[in-house]
């Protein structure tokens, strides 16, 4: 008998030790790490889905019928101002140019016998400006043929780099056949589209003699090494997407970048008195964010919040949140609305200062 009481009193003190051990754990895990928003002036990033052009890209046509008779230079190639990059078979023409050269000499002979008799009294005035009429039509045509002549001749109007061939050697052509094109990638036009907000934003931060700087995120998301300049913005904003067309020139002496690109280009803004959360702090239903408030007597209640910017790691908030506030950091999915809680407050500069965290 003194055995089975020994033995059930262990049992009781096993079964009590083992529920205050479960209390202890199931209060350690209702424990909470809270923090606030943080009130302060920053930089925010945006970013802009951009369409990369060169400076001057151009299609090379024939301005002339006739077989491509020699091609001087190569796909992908760069060229130089002035350098000869096609030539159209030129006989007829050079034909027409030598015609039209004899008539121009002789009409010219003709001229200076006018001329003479003239100074003799032995024709008219009138006679003399006919032939000098004959002789300034004739220069006019020889001056046609040799244009005609030189439309053969296909010539680099800029410095560039070719395109590929959309002709071979011996093809006929007909006048504005496409040959090729022609990019200059000295410099790279940028376009992007920036939403009203956010232009009036970037316009009211820049004084009016200072151009927006700007940087490119190339497809392979590195940054460009060159910064670029914001010369150009469009007269009107296009109505049904409420976005307004922004153009950087960004210079190219590596040649890196090529007309067609595509990248994104990052624009910073400053912002005062931005209200800063850790994004780990929020959580998404049906597209909307939300954040856990911890109010009187440690209830927690769901707060959706509207996010003005986004920074890594961070959201800059629009509404929704005070800076007096104090938001759930940890836990997030552990805790329902109308919990109530124990937690641990850290400040939000601590938070924030050491912040590389994992969305959630």
């Amino acid at each position: 008998m003194r055995k089975e009481l020994v033995f059930m009193s262990l049992c009781a003190l096993l079964c009590y030790t083992s529920c205050e051990s479960k209390k202890e754990e199931k209060e350690e895990e209702t424990k909470f790490l809270v923090t606030s928003p943080l009130k302060k002036d920053t930089v925010v990033t945006r970013q802009y889905v951009c369409q990369i052009h060169a400076i001057s890209h151009i299609e090379m046509r024939a301005l002339e019928k006739g077989y491509l008779q020699k091609i001087f230079v190569d796909e992908g190639q760069s060229v130089k101002e002035g350098q000869m990059m096609f030539q159209i078979m030129p006989l007829i023409l050079q034909a027409e140019f030598q015609k039209a050269k004899a008539e121009a000499d002789f009409v010219e002979i003709e001229y200076q016998n006018t001329l003479a008799l003239s100074d003799k009294n032995v024709v008219s005035k009138n006679e003399l400006a006919l032939a000098k009429a004959k002789l300034d039509k004739a220069k006019a045509e020889l001056e046609l043929a040799n244009v005609h002549l030189g439309f053969t001749q296909i010539k680099a109007p800029f410095n560039g780099i070719m395109d590929h061939f959309q002709v071979r050697l011996g093809s006929l052509v007909n006048e504005g056949d496409l040959l090729t094109t022609l990019s200059d990638n000295s410099k790279m036009w940028v376009y992007f589209n920036v939403p009203e907000a956010e232009y009036l934003d970037y316009k009211s931060h820049i004084n009016k003699d200072s151009l927006l700087k700007v940087k490119l995120l190339m497809a392979n998301n590195q940054l460009f090494k060159y910064l670029g300049v914001v010369e150009t913005i469009e007269a009107d904003f296009n109505n049904e997407t409420g976005n307004i067309a922004f153009r950087a020139t960004f210079p190219n002496s590596d040649a890196l970048l090529r007309h067609g690109e595509t990248g994104n280009v990052l624009v910073t803004a400053p912002l005062q008195n931005a209200l800063i959360i850790p994004q780990k702090a929020t959580f998404e239903i049906l597209e909307k964010r939300y954040v856990f408030v911890v109010g009187k007597d440690n209830i927690v209640k769901q707060k959706e919040i509207t996010i003005a910017s986004e920074m890594p790691d961070l959201y800059v908030i629009k509404s929704g949140l005070t800076e007096n506030d104090k938001i759930i950091l940890e836990g997030i999915r552990k805790v329902k609305d109308g919990d109530k809680i124990e937690y641990d407050f850290e400040e939000s500069a601590k938070v924030i200062s050491h912040l590389k965290v994992y969305v959630e």
